[in-house]
């Protein structure tokens, strides 16, 4: 699908009652979503062992910053 096609193919599927903070939110998931192919069709990707690290990291440092009394 063209960038061009994302907009009317999204407007097909979203229902009538949707917000336009609804249609923003959706069009920045699927920028995301085609962001992240490209980075993966150009080699750019992150292994699993390099994602466990850092969120084991990031889970370590973020329980180390809980305020007392609020574990």
């Amino acid at each position: 699908m063209t960038k061009k096609e994302i907009v009317p193919d999204l407007f097909q599927r979203i229902t009538d009652n949707a917000s336009l903070h609804d249609v923003a939110r959706e069009l920045e998931f699927l920028a995301a979503i085609q962001q992240g192919v490209a980075e993966l069709d150009n080699g750019q990707s992150v292994s699993v062992e390099e994602i466990e690290r850092d969120l084991t990291a990031w889970l370590t440092e973020s329980i180390s910053h809980v305020p007392p009394g609020q574990t």
